[in-house]
């Protein structure tokens, strides 16, 4: 059995519509979609090209950062 790794992406949407991705544990992966079903395709292929390319470099996945969210007090 393999070790499940996810990754966390951050979908900004963007002025003149569609959304700006990026993630940030994994340097230099960005892209973009003019929706959002759209912009979770992209995302889901940068990062499968992303991490053949850090395989075909003999390069491990970075750890990732933990991350919490808190609410914003009233």
């Amino acid at each position: 059995m393999t070790d499940q790794r996810e990754v966390e992406f951050v979908f900004e949407p963007q002025p003149d519509g569609g959304y700006y991705v990026y993630a940030p544990d994994l340097p230099g992966l960005h892209t973009q979609g003019d929706d959002l079903e759209d912009a979770v395709a992209n995302a889901q292929e940068a990062l499968e090209l992303y991490v053949e390319g850090l395989q075909d470099d003999g390069e491990p996945l970075p750890d990732a950062a933990i991350r919490r969210t808190f609410p914003i007090p009233a």
